[in-house]
């Protein structure tokens, strides 16, 4: 099983006034088990980007943490055509064109992709994408309502 962890999910892990304890569990895992979760290439950018609109030291905590996590063997997934004619789908859903890529990567991957925006998987859900077969993990996991992981 393989997680498509979205950048809502991340920047809970150093912004404490966004911290989540779904978000704690994800990084736990993250750090013993890296090879279970993936990323598009769209997600350091991502992440950057909304850490410098919050955080002063947003520098300092790309290099030493992020940058960390990236390098420990999270699978990071550039943007294919595959990926692009998946994301084209749920854009057409009204999702964004980074939350498209987050979740065509999940379903490239045969993998749940992890997030806090209820609102994109509340979109997913409307037009029956969630559903997959009993053996088959969620297409999403909405980290506000639900924990990430089953153990």
């Amino acid at each position: 099983m393989r997680y498509v962890i979205d950048a809502s999910t991340a920047i809970r892990w150093y912004v404490g006034s966004l911290a989540h304890p779904h978000a704690d569990v994800v990084l736990k895992k993250v750090i013993t088990r890296p090879e279970l979760f993936a990323v598009p290439e769209l997600f350091t950018y991502e992440v950057l980007s909304v850490l410098y609109r919050i955080l002063p030291d947003a520098g300092r905590i790309y290099e030493k943490d992020v940058n960390r996590l990236l390098r420990s063997g999270i699978l990071r997934y550039p943007m294919t055509d595959n990926i692009f004619n998946r994301a084209d789908r749920f854009i057409a859903m009204g999702l964004t064109g980074y939350d498209a890529c987050y979740v065509a990567l999940a379903e490239e991957l045969d993998a749940a992709w992890l997030t806090f925006d209820g609102k994109a998987c509340r979109k997913i859900a409307e037009n029956g994408e969630l559903a997959r077969g009993l053996e088959e993990p969620p297409l999403t996991v909405d980290l506000n309502k639900q924990r990430p992981f089953s153990e």
